[in-house]
C-alpha cells in the first residue's frame, strides 16, 4: 500500500529550502550591487599647508605636468578639482576612478621626516623621500626650490612618479 504525504507536510520542507535559496541569491546580488562605482564630477582635495603653492616654481611645474600618466593597468588621465581646488594640486585617475587617485601637492613646508640621515631615492634625476604606507607610496622631491609630494596608490605602479620625476627635472632646477 502506498502511502500519500499531505501536502502540508512537503510544503514544511520545501518551503524553508527555498527561502534559504532565495537568500543566498539576494545577498549575492546585494554584494554585486554594494560595490562603489567610480564618481564622477571633480575631485574633492582637502586643503593641505602649501605656502609656496603660489609660487612661480609650482606654476611653471603644474603647467609642465602631463594630461595622462602611465600606470600598470594603461594610462591615469588628469581629473577635475572641485573648487575651491588647492593651489599647487593636480591629480590623475586610470579611467577616471576617483576611489584611488595619483595626487601632487606643489609647495608645501619641509617635511619633518627629512632629517640628515634620511634615505633618498634618485629618480631620473631627481631626489625623493619616499613615505610609504601599505596601500601607498608618497614621494617627496627634496632637492628642488619647492618641496612637493606625489602620491602613488601602489596598485598603479612606479610609471606615474617616473613621469613626473622627468617633469621635474626639466621644469624644476635643483637647488
Amino acid at each position: 500500500m502506498k502511502t500519500r504525504r499531505h501536502p502540508a507536510t512537503v510544503l514544511l520542507f520545501v518551503l524553508p529550502v527555498l527561502l534559504l535559496l532565495g537568500a543566498v541569491v539576494l545577498a549575492v546580488g546585494a554584494g554585486r550591487d554594494a560595490r562603489p562605482e567610480p564618481s564622477t564630477g571633480p575631485l574633492a582635495l582637502p586643503p593641505v599647508e602649501a605656502p609656496d603653492a603660489g609660487a612661480p616654481a609650482c606654476t611653471a611645474l603644474l603647467a609642465a605636468l602631463p594630461a595622462a600618466l602611465p600606470v600598470s593597468q594603461g594610462v591615469a588621465d588628469r581629473l577635475p578639482l572641485a573648487a575651491p581646488a588647492p593651489a599647487g594640486a593636480q591629480a590623475w585617475a586610470p579611467g577616471g576612478d576617483r576611489r584611488q587617485p595619483v595626487v601632487l601637492r606643489c609647495g608645501l613646508p619641509r617635511p619633518a621626516e627629512l632629517t640628515p640621515t634620511s634615505q633618498l631615492i634618485v629618480i631620473n634625476g631627481v631626489s625623493w623621500l619616499n613615505l610609504s604606507e601599505p596601500d601607498r607610496d608618497t614621494f617627496i622631491a627634496v632637492d628642488r626650490a619647492v618641496y612637493l609630494a606625489l602620491t602613488v596608490p601602489r596598485a598603479l605602479g612606479t610609471g606615474p612618479v617616473q613621469t613626473v620625476s622627468d617633469t621635474v627635472r626639466t621644469a624644476l632646477p635643483p637647488r
